[in-house]
């Protein structure tokens, strides 16, 4: 695909606030968790360019291929998923498919049984600010670099 336009050039202040927002949302969260989240919901929303920013990341932080691999099996793949994260990230997948549906009661009470009310506000956080990069990149058709993007 051919890029499109380059949003960080042409609108340099709100790329800039999404930047720090999206640096900002999920700060209480372990960085693993926030990672694998951008990362599943990048895979969700097909955003190529963070896909592989975020397993990158994971990559970096030791995190296991074979695991990384398993990421869209995540209900499946108890091995590699504990509780706490699974309930992460079917309360994340729900937040990421507003509007076709909406978090059930049954998805943010599997949350909460791991995570205190700070940490699941923090999640959403998280999970709105990949959503508004997924949406730029995957719109506006952001290459995939030689070298995966290192935010910061």
């Amino acid at each position: 695909m051919t890029p499109r336009l380059d949003y960080h050039a042409l609108a340099p202040r709100s790329a800039k606030a999404l930047a720090q927002f999206s640096f900002t949302a999920g700060g209480g969260l372990d960085q693993r968790l926030k990672e694998l989240v951008n990362l599943r919901i990048s895979q969700i929303n097909g955003c190529a360019f963070c896909i592989d920013m975020h397993w990158a990341a994971l990559v970096a932080q030791g995190m296991e291929p074979r695991q990384l691999n398993a990421l869209p099996g995540w209900r499946e793949a108890h091995r590699f998923f504990d509780a706490p994260l699974r309930a992460a990230l079917r309360w994340a997948e729900a937040v990421n498919a507003i509007p076709q549906r909406t978090p059930t009661d049954e998805d943010f009470e599997e949350v909460k049984r791991h995570f205190g009310d700070a940490e699941i506000a923090e999640l959403t956080f998280s999970v709105t600010a990949i959503r508004a990069w997924n949406a730029l990149n995957a719109s506006f058709h952001t290459p995939v670099p030689e070298q995966p993007y290192r935010a910061g």
